[in-house]
């Protein structure tokens, strides 16, 4: 271990890529697919010797343990992790060009869950097995780096928490000296892991005793933990598992609304700290909210109605639209069953609006979701309701405590300089996508779905449906910034590109 963490932390992803390329391989064996078994095993061996290579010129040269290094390292890690993860889908799927190919990885990557294969026929189990443990691992990478890094620079969302705003994020660098960056990440990982792993395995054995075979159960598990909405499928985030397997992955995402869910020391969450968390609330009055008010303009008259509904097909309405709200509010993407009865109950064709705002006020911070972060929209929140409780009483004086003072006002400022952010970066990406042909409902859709890393959300938002391989060059590229964007947040880039960031 100690040996491990003189390494670059790039290199000691580039070793976990090329072990886990023994999963798909251990798969293909079973399944008796003997050439796609070689394909893994030697780019796991060549990326594993390339692995060694680079760290034994290294090795006697302990990297840099500050938090700008680590932030640096993890920006590498999604640019060119892609790369090697791609190296056996080169052979495997000679048709597809490498760039395609490192699309489809840096996706996964970043949890997107974009493909640019829409056919499913032209990808082997194992490939898709690969394509959705590359979106779980990258899911358990931002879990790690969340708690890890982000968290001790006030990044990541802990911003609207920390007792003075990181404008200057390279104040912040002191205070994490004392705690070295490197075993700070083999603490938590020795911590989080054995927890996400086996929420992930009892989901995919729950999946498979309700008759799902286990290559999709596991999928399917992976894709829900990491909210990479990645199927096997082909059909972007739609899944064929019934009422009982619907309900099972809606238990799950949970894990993406609220950092205390998952336990990040030796504790477990209580349920009073689950229940006063302020993201698990707020997600709790839109899972609750939207769907009954998509269920209930049934009644008020907005549909010209000759026969009467009955109850099945009217809890089905409503049980579709409460699992698709949580599925993108989570950025994971997956599209229930029963979806399209509540557009058809509500009688509203534009509900795909409500999907996009949901994928981009996203799910908790340090979770494995995407978006603004539900902390981030309550500080907005919290600040919009003071400023009208003043206006009607303009000497009153609010309570609830110095934390929630704070909230209102220095996290509120925070997370405004955060919103106008991805509002800026969103315009620039639906510009550049403009530019590159695509008309203002694709941009709007396909930009969305990278700075958000909701894939599926494009295909569910565009009336024709969405197809990522049916796009030009230009805008492939365009998406792979946003993907990296929307995953690394702007306002970690402009840390790395602050003079006094580097001065430290």
């Amino acid at each position: 271990m100690k040996v491990l963490l003189k390494l670059p932390f790039l290199v000691i992803l580039m070793a976990i890529s090329a072990v886990s390329m023994l999963v798909p391989m251990a798969h293909a064996i079973r399944i008796g697919d003997f050439f796609t078994a070689r394909v893994f095993l030697h780019s796991g061996l060549l990326i594993l010797l390339l692995t060694a290579l680079i760290g034994l010129a290294l090795l006697n040269r302990p990297p840099a343990r500050t938090a700008h290094t680590q932030l640096i390292h993890l920006l590498a890690a999604f640019l060119v992790l892609p790369v090697f993860l791609g190296i056996p889908l080169l052979f495997l799927h000679t048709g597809a060009s490498a760039f395609d190919i490192y699309f489809e990885m840096l996706s996964c990557l970043t949890t997107t869950g974009a493909s640019l294969f829409d056919d499913a026929s032209r990808l082997n189990e194992p490939t898709h097995l690969w394509r959705a443990l590359v979106g779980w691992m990258g899911g358990f990478l931002m879990l790690l780096s969340a708690v890890a890094i982000f968290a001790p620079m006030n990044l990541g969302g802990f911003e609207v928490y920390a007792i003075k705003p990181a404008v200057n994020p390279s104040r912040s660098i002191s205070q994490i000296r004392a705690a070295d960056v490197s075993e700070r990440l083999a603490s938590f990982s020795w911590r989080m892991a054995p927890v996400y792993l086996a929420a992930t395995a009892v989901l995919a054995l729950a999946l498979t005793l309700l008759g799902e075979r286990p290559f999709i159960a596991a999928v399917l598990a992976m894709a829900t933990l990491s909210t990479s909405g990645i199927t096997s499928t082909g059909d972007s985030g739609r899944m064929m598992v019934g009422y009982g397997g619907e309900a099972l992955i809606f238990i799950f995402m949970i894990f993406a609304v609220s950092r205390v869910l998952l336990p990040t020391d030796r504790t477990l969450p209580k349920l009073r700290t689950i229940w006063q968390d302020h993201e698990f609330k707020l997600a709790l009055a839109f899972v609750t909210t939207l769907p009954m008010l998509l269920f209930l303009r049934h009644w008020l008259g907005a549909l010209d109605l000759s026969e009467q509904k009955d109850i099945p097909e009217a809890l089905s309405a409503a049980w579709g639209s409460v699992f698709t709200v949580l599925s993108f509010l989570t950025t994971t993407g997956f599209v229930s069953t029963s979806w399209h009865d509540s557009q058809l109950w509500s009688g509203l064709e534009s509900t795909r609006i409500a999907l996009l705002g949901l994928s981009v006020m996203g799910g908790g911070i340090a979770t494995t979701a995407g978006g603004i972060k539900l902390l981030r929209v309550y500080a907005l929140y919290k600040h919009g309701a003071r400023e009208l409780q003043k206006l009607s009483f303009p000497r009153s004086v609010a309570g609830a405590g110095g934390a929630a003072r704070h909230i209102r006002r220095e996290g509120a400022y925070v997370a405004w300089l955060f919103f106008m952010l991805f509002a800026i970066t969103t315009a620039l990406v639906m510009l550049a996508l403009g530019l590159s042909g695509l008309t203002f409902e694709e941009s709007l859709a396909f930009g969305t779905s990278a700075l958000s890393t909701t894939g599926p959300l494009a295909a569910a938002v565009l009336e024709n449906g969405a197809e990522y391989g049916a796009l030009n060059i230009w805008a492939k590229v365009i998406l792979c910034v946003g993907m990296v964007l929307g995953r690394f947040e702007t306002l970690a880039i402009i840390a790395l590109l602050n003079p006094e960031f580097w001065r430290r």
